[in-house]
């Protein structure tokens, strides 16, 4: 059986179908459906303002990878704050096909790609460092965290953002190039802000002059 996407523990209940909605830029205060799938809860409203305040920066033109999508709270908040384009992978089908639906009637909506497939068998085929954010927010009881950065971290660009949310204490091992750069929570749920640290070039001296 097909599970959602992005998920969240049970406790604290779920939102009810319309309750969401994108909070900042130009969609701001358009309502997102949840449809009624077990384990669907999206980000808090809370929880989302305080990631996008962190991200602020770093959105404009920016290529966002939103991996395990669910209502595509996460994808679409990006694009209405001035990201340029957003992939948004999700597994169940009727799922996609509301994210579909909510792309469609957005102006400028077609800056959303919708892929409806397994996010770890999707990332393999896809091109290197083509992403400057990426999302991820998967089923908590999957544990998918571990799987996922071999898949991921190399889909993404030098220097790039990368959100992660998880049941609060869940240990995030990520690669020492990946630094964390803020971190919140609630009573549930860890969630924080790492960035890769690129590689500077290293400058090159100039050659020694030569006598005339």
């Amino acid at each position: 059986m097909s599970k959602p996407s992005h998920g969240r523990p049970s406790g604290g209940g779920k939102a009810a179908s319309g309750r969401v909605r994108i909070i900042g830029g130009r969609w701001r205060g358009t309502r997102l459906d949840v449809p009624d799938a077990p384990g669907l809860r999206p980000s808090a409203d809370r929880v989302r303002e305080t990631l996008f305040n962190w991200l602020l920066p770093a959105l404009p033109g920016a290529r966002v990878l939103d991996l395990f999508a669910g209502t595509g709270a996460l994808g679409l908040e990006a694009l209405s704050r001035g990201a340029a384009a957003a992939t948004l992978v999700e597994r169940d089908p009727a799922l996609a096909a509301a994210l579909r639906a909510t792309a469609a009637r957005l102006p400028g909506g077609e800056a959303a790609q919708v892929v409806q497939g397994d996010a770890l068998a999707w990332l393999p085929a896809q091109p290197g460092g083509g992403y400057d954010l990426a999302f991820v927010d998967p089923p908590f009881a999957a544990g998918l965290w571990d799987a996922v950065w071999p898949a991921l971290l190399p889909k993404l660009a030098p220097g790039a953002w990368l959100y992660v949310e998880a049941p609060r204490d869940t240990p995030i091992a990520l690669p020492a190039d990946w630094l964390r750069h803020r971190e919140g929570g609630t009573r549930e749920v860890s969630y924080a802000l790492y960035r890769h640290r690129a590689t500077e070039a290293v400058p090159t001296e100039p050659a020694p002059s030569q006598p005339a």
